[in-house]
């Protein structure tokens, strides 16, 4: 490893260090949980005409033979014209439980994003679908490509759990603990998730903030081929392709997706030197997925998930101390693989449902700056075997119970260390009398290196009769265990040495609100409260020699919206959240969480086959720190962004699109010494074989 490398990395780890110095959090992932299914169910229920009586010639439908028909009969459905109610009361979600439940029988506060809202919008990034998120603050820092974290709640950037198709795609050979968001493409994404609130008493270590939990597109229906391309500024060129479909017991999703993005400029003018050009920003992205599944009989199916990506970004980085952007650019590459191989037993037509699964994540990182003679290679490894079952004890009343091993690995210059974890859980789900809804789990951890651990989350939530008033409120803990990094890394050439004896990051966390629907829920409206205390967060000792459990902090605040589905062609979705995050010791409020945030998204359809979307996002100042970490405590201004969206349909097979990101090229940083894209003009054209989104 070349002097150059460690006194950079030395710099951009003391730089994330100073950015959450205020939580004192710079933690990664170890143990965690896949409860969710690789393959859930989340198509709503479809009501079905009565079969004409049968004869002695006509032998009844097989359980198959009409789940094919209502997957015809969803997939037609799903062409009609009208705009979506902007609310998430009667979707299908999996997160909270991980038992596909209706949204509006949970006391959860969760955020549903759908494949059409996705076509809508035209997210080409989960960092694109989370910025208008209510209690999320998302960090990007450059464009795409670019180092991106997430705030939920005021908590910090790694107390958030991600899941790909029930796969903890944390990486354990991530040195600060805050996952990269910035290389997971929206292309292949049925629905996405996105959970508030301490949830380890389900998901275990890192969910603290809550979850976000991502689902990729099942087969289903007769073979049906899509693609997309898309041209536009920066450089960008981006492509699609896609195949899908099932046949008897067999379904089966393929997909390719390719974002390229040649020019964003990022570092603003002032930091360079005199006379000196900037260098934007090149990113180019493939991702390839597959989801599989067979039911080898009317009780045993399995089912299978691949997704590997390999992206590449060109970016200025610094050198010195204070520091000043590079004159050449630096090389970041990620190569990701997530899998998950899952069988599927069901017992007493299906009252009981068995799941067996085997998760293998692999992340390999290497960077490469002016002067290094090689490159630096990190690899994160995951090993996770999990069980959980589903058993229906009564009518509206299930007991999930599960266990798990896990074994987290790291691999890089200057160490090979590991990890194991296991666990078990038992979680209640139960609805009284369609008026009363119950969630409550507990979960215990046994870890190799810190012992064992025990959290728990209790979630009611009833609906009043007459105002059919939604109270809702949980009460939960969380825990993030310390990081291999954290463990087991020394730099001795600065006098910083690893702590071995590092005990889990906690919190306690509870939130109350209520949502009232009106007009037969044209209108819904509610919010929703949350506290959480955090303790034992990890931060460098007095000397700055090692790390040590010492910090304390508290966040709060409120998450408010309205939604209305004011004609059958015009709907309109507003959130606000504030949020209040301080130095429990201190009273100072902590780096990167703005106090407000608000956004407003309208849907428009004209004509059956014109789509228009407009979205207004307002993030407020915020308490940041300088691009090179040597000065604290400024005041980064806020910013208000405007997004257009249009589509049309020529046919059921070919849609046009365009779209305009920041409408009035309002320039940015965020976070402080690096630019946000300004003016964005992009458009291209979506094919299917039928059904086009």
């Amino acid at each position: 490893m070349s002097a150059a490398f460690v006194s950079g990395l030395y710099r951009r780890s003391l730089l994330a260090s100073t950015v959450l110095a205020s939580m004192g959090s710079i933690g990664l992932n170890t143990p965690s949980l896949a409860q969710q299914s690789a393959s859930p169910d989340l198509l709503p229920p479809i009501q079905i005409a009565p079969p004409p009586e049968r004869t002695t010639e006509s032998p009844p439908p097989s359980h198959r033979a009409v789940s094919r028909s209502r997957r015809a009969t969803h997939s037609a459905a799903r062409q009609t014209p009208v705009t979506q109610v902007p609310g998430t009361a009667a979707l299908a979600v999996v997160s909270p439980t991980g038992v596909v439940t209706p949204a509006g029988q949970l006391a959860s506060s969760v955020t549903v994003i759908t494949e059409k809202d996705i076509q809508t919008q035209q997210y080409r990034t989960v960092p694109d679908i989370l910025n208008t998120v209510p209690g999320l603050n998302v960090i990007q820092a450059g464009g795409p490509g670019a180092q991106t974290s997430v705030f939920m709640r005021g908590t910090n950037a790694n107390h958030t759990k991600v899941l790909v198709d029930g796969i903890d795609i944390g990486d354990p050979g991530n040195a600060n603990g805050a996952f990269d968001y910035a290389h997971l493409l929206a292309a292949d994404i049925q629905q996405m998730e996105i959970l508030r609130g301490p949830q380890s008493g389900l998901y275990g270590s890192d969910a603290i903030g809550g979850v976000i939990s991502i689902i990729t597109k099942k087969g289903e229906g007769p073979p049906r081929a899509t693609a997309s391309i898309e041209a536009g500024s920066f450089s960008t060129f981006n492509q699609t392709l896609g195949l899908s479909g099932s046949e008897k017991n067999f379904n089966y999703a393929a997909n390719v997706a390719h974002l390229h993005a040649g020019d964003i400029p990022v570092t603003p003018q002032e930091l360079l030197p005199p006379g000196r050009k900037a260098i934007g920003n090149n990113y180019d992205n493939m991702t390839y997925s597959t989801k599989l599944g067979v039911d080898l009989n009317d009780n045993l199916s399995v089912n299978s998930v691949v997704r590997y990506t390999d992206a590449t970004l060109l970016f200025t980085g610094d050198s010195g101390f204070p520091s000043f952007p590079n004159a050449a650019q630096s090389t970041h590459g990620v190569q990701q693989l997530f899998n998950r191989e899952e069988a599927v037993w069901s017992l007493f037509d299906g009252r009981i449902k068995n799941y067996f699964g085997v998760n293998y994540t692999n992340t390999r990182a290497y960077d490469i700056g002016p002067g290094d003679p090689v490159a630096t290679t990190t690899t994160g490894e995951r090993l996770k075997f999990d069980w959980h079952a589903v058993a229906e004890i009564v009518r509206d009343n299930k007991l999930i119970v599960g266990a798990e091993q896990q074994t987290d690995r790291i691999d890089t210059v200057d160490l090979a260390a590991q990890n194991g974890n296991k666990a078990g859980f038992i979680e209640l789900q139960s609805a009284f009398a369609e008026r009363f809804f119950l969630v409550a789990n507990i979960r215990d951890d046994s870890n190799d290196r810190f012992g064992e651990h025990a959290t728990y989350r209790i979630a009611p939530a009833v609906i009043l009769p007459v105002t059919e008033t939604k109270l809702k409120a949980s009460y939960g803990t969380g825990f993030k265990a310390p990081s291999l990094s954290q463990l087991y890394q020394d730099y001795p050439a600065f006098g910083f040495f690893a702590n071995p004896n590092l005990k889990p990051e906690e919190s306690t966390g509870y939130d109350a609100g209520f949502e009232q629907p009106l007009f037969n829920d044209r209108v819904r409206f509610g919010s929703t409260y949350f506290h959480n205390d955090l303790t034992n967060l990890i931060d460098y000792n007095d000397t700055f020699t090692s790390l040590v459990n010492v910090d304390r902090a508290t966040t709060e605040g409120t998450e408010t919206f309205v939604s209305a589905k004011i004609t059958e062609r015009f709907g309109l979705r507003a959130d606000y959240t504030f949020t209040r995050a301080v130095d429990a010791g201190t009273g100072l409020q902590l780096l990167r969480r703005p106090k407000e945030k608000w956004s407003a998204t309208a849907t428009w359809l004209p004509v059956d086959q014109l789509t228009l979307s407009a979205t207004v996002l307002h993030v407020s100042n915020w308490i940041d720190v300088t691009r090179d970490g040597s000065a604290s405590g400024i005041v980064a201004p806020g910013y208000t962004l405007v997004n257009l969206r249009g589509d049309y349909a020529i046919n059921d097979q070919v849609k046009v699109f365009a779209r305009v990101d920041n409408l009035f090229d309002v320039r940015y940083q965020n976070p402080t010494g690096f630019l946000a894209p300004g003016l964005g003009v992009f458009g291209g054209i979506r094919m299917a074989s039928y059904g086009v989104q």
